[in-house]
């Protein structure tokens, strides 16, 4: 199937919009009326230009309020659509969308609405044109495709077909497998969104928070596999109208669309094996078994404070590189790489960034088939030369210009730490921690749906609903995302304003990136006083905390006043609980989390991340006074 998108779907001006569509890889494009009105060069210099991107105009559109008009009305409107003919033949274009009407004379009725259009589906015939009926959400008379079908059924004109849109159709739960039952040869032109899904007026909801199929919580494959059941072979293309992608980079949102076109095609495959035939064949969504590294990069001098916290938190330096200024930590399945190279792809990172995280390794059951998976999904591939015995390991961009690499026994690449380091015979303690829990990834709110549908596009990872999380000086938006097995947690914070916690630390590391690691403890309070006796400084939580947490949940002093004596904030669910403490921050801004999970809690402490804020906050300002 060809792909395709709407230029109302991203930013700029047309001749930015053109580029970026193109350079996605998209087959074509939807014109919107207003891109092409707006712009100074003529209809067919418009087609020309569009051409010599190598992309078809697969669709003019819209035509509004056509159909069940009476008398003068209905004449004008059988002009205006003589005109947009004529501009469609100077463009190149042989397909107009028309919607559903909404005017307010316009007048019901199935059989009038078939006449009008098999009588306009004639004239686009004498032109060598084409007509797609759509059913809007809001139409006045026509809402629902199954009507839209049946005039499309009556007026039986070979010019004048169906449009579906995945928007129309599921903002007012219609079933999609009505679908099932239209010829796909009836079907002219497939429109896909996606949404959250919020419970508003349909026309707002639709001008305002469409989003990319894998990004909301519409049933898109659902629709998608209705609509190939029927031997549709026409363009999927995607029509998105959202504020933030109109405020966006044309080339990061025309990106994100095509990899959630080539999700949903890859999905759809997967559930009607029949279509396989038809659509691309990728490695399924990869399973994700650990994090198996996570890799500083820093310089000599600014390495010596993340060392010292790694040390107090109870790792050991178990090995050195054999040919490069990098060590591994370790605490049981916890391995932290700090590397102060000078060249290479960490240093450059390092001068970009500051100390801070440049990659992450995780452990897959193949790396190559992640890798292959990654790049049909428009993922940037990463590589450096390696040195001398070293291994060639399989990775990916990742955030703020990071690196994923991926690690499997298959491939024999998990053999690194034997191969490219030499032991140091450190003896390693026992704090009780024993992996990383989650990673908790900072980034401007608008990148949140891009590298949401990165995380569950490439990965067998699932969303959870984004959160607010209250900021003295404003909002942070969160959504975790994890593997089925909850091995593999990553967080995705977005802010909206550089005075919060998390949009200053965007500003300091110059851009997204990871800002604090969480690590799970077999016992948090063994944890806590061991790290506390090698000198680790936990972040200080007021007193008040702890009597509202008493009267929340009902806890005895004894249980109080050991979590206060350790700076441990508390959640329960049920018979669910959670533990969790946090270090000061790194110099850096990057600081570390300790976790215990009980009873299969499955949260990160939500209520316990604005008092988390404050109290981050009040130590950056200098404001923090010691607890009696």
């Amino acid at each position: 199937m060809k792909t395709s998108i709407a230029t109302v779907s991203i930013s700029g001006n047309l001749t930015e919009k053109l580029a970026a569509i193109a350079a996605a890889g998209f087959d074509g494009l939807e014109i919107f009326e207003q891109d092409f009105l707006q712009d100074a060069a003529s209809p067919r210099e418009v087609g020309a230009m569009i051409r010599d991107h190598g992309l078809e105009i697969m669709l003019y559109q819209p035509f509004r309020d056509f159909e069940g008009l009476p008398g003068p009305l209905r004449a004008r409107a059988f002009d205006r659509a003589r005109h947009k003919f004529d501009l469609m033949a100077e463009l190149g274009a042989d397909l107009m969308l028309i919607c559903s009407s909404v005017h307010p004379q316009a007048m019901g009725g199935i059989d009038r609405a078939a006449d009008d259009l098999a009588e306009l589906a004639g004239i686009a015939a004498e032109r060598g044109l084409r007509i797609g009926y759509e059913a809007l959400a809001w139409g006045r008379h026509v809402s629902d495709h199954r009507d839209a079908w049946e005039i499309v059924r009556r007026a039986d004109h070979p010019a004048l077909g169906l449009v579906l849109d995945s928007f129309h159709s599921l903002g007012r739960r219609i079933d999609p497998d009505t679908i099932r039952r239209i010829p796909g040869d009836r079907i002219f032109f497939v429109q896909l969104a996606d949404a959250p899904q919020i419970d508003m007026d349909l026309l707002y909801w639709s001008r305002h928070f469409r989003n990319m199929p894998g990004e909301g919580d519409l049933p898109v494959v659902e629709f998608t596999r209705a609509v190939a059941a029927t031997g549709y072979d026409g363009p999927l293309s995607l029509e998105i109208f959202n504020d933030q992608f109109r405020g966006g980079s044309p080339g990061t949102i025309a990106r994100d669309g095509h990899r959630s076109l080539i999700w949903l095609m890859d999905q759809t495959r997967r559930a009607e094996p029949a279509l396989r035939a038809d659509l691309p064949d990728l490695p399924a969504n990869i399973g994700v078994e650990g994090v198996e590294f996570i890799e500083f990069a820093s310089s000599p001098s600014e390495a010596t404070n993340l060392e010292t916290a790694l040390a107090q938190m109870g790792f050991h330096r178990e090995a050195r590189h054999r040919n490069k200024q990098v060590t591994v930590w370790r605490q049981a399945g916890i391995r932290i790489v700090v590397n102060v190279e000078e060249t290479g792809f960490a240093h450059s990172f390092f001068l970009n960034h500051g100390t801070g995280v440049c990659d992450i390794g995780l452990r897959v059951a193949d790396a190559q088939a992640t890798v292959t998976r990654a790049r049909a999904l428009d993922a940037t591939l990463f590589s450096q030369p390696p040195g001398p015995g070293e291994l060639e390991i399989p990775a990916i961009r990742g955030v703020g210009g990071s690196i994923l690499h991926f690690i499997d026994a298959k491939s024999r690449l998990d053999e690194v730490w034997q191969v490219e380091f030499t032991p140091t015979g450190d003896r390693a303690p026992d704090f009780g921690l024993t992996c990383v829990d989650h990673l908790a990834e900072t980034m401007d709110y608008d990148e949140m749906l891009s590298w949401s549908l990165f995380y569950t596009s490439i990965f067998e990872m699932e969303r959870r609903p984004m959160l607010d999380v209250a900021d003295p000086d404003g909002l942070i938006r969160s959504q975790a995302i994890a593997t089925p097995d909850r091995g593999t947690r990553i967080t995705l914070n977005g802010a909206q304003s550089h005075r919060t916690l998390a949009g200053g630390f965007l500003t300091d590391s110059m851009g997204s990136a990871v800002q604090h690691i969480a690590l799970a403890s077999r016992d948090i309070f063994a944890s806590a006083e061991a790290m506390a006796g090698a000198g680790f400084q936990t972040l200080p939580i007021p007193e008040n905390y702890y009597a509202d947490l008493r009267a929340r949940y009902g806890l005895d002093e004894a249980t109080a006043a050991r979590l206060r004596r350790w700076n441990i904030l508390y959640e329960a669910e049920g018979e669910a609980e959670f533990f969790q403490f946090y270090g000061r921050p790194l110099h850096c801004g990057l600081f570390f989390e300790i976790v215990e999970r009980r009873g299969g809690y499955d949260g990160y402490g939500a209520l316990n991340a604005p008092f988390r804020v404050a109290a981050l906050k009040r130590l950056t300002r200098g404001k923090d006074m010691p607890r009696n």
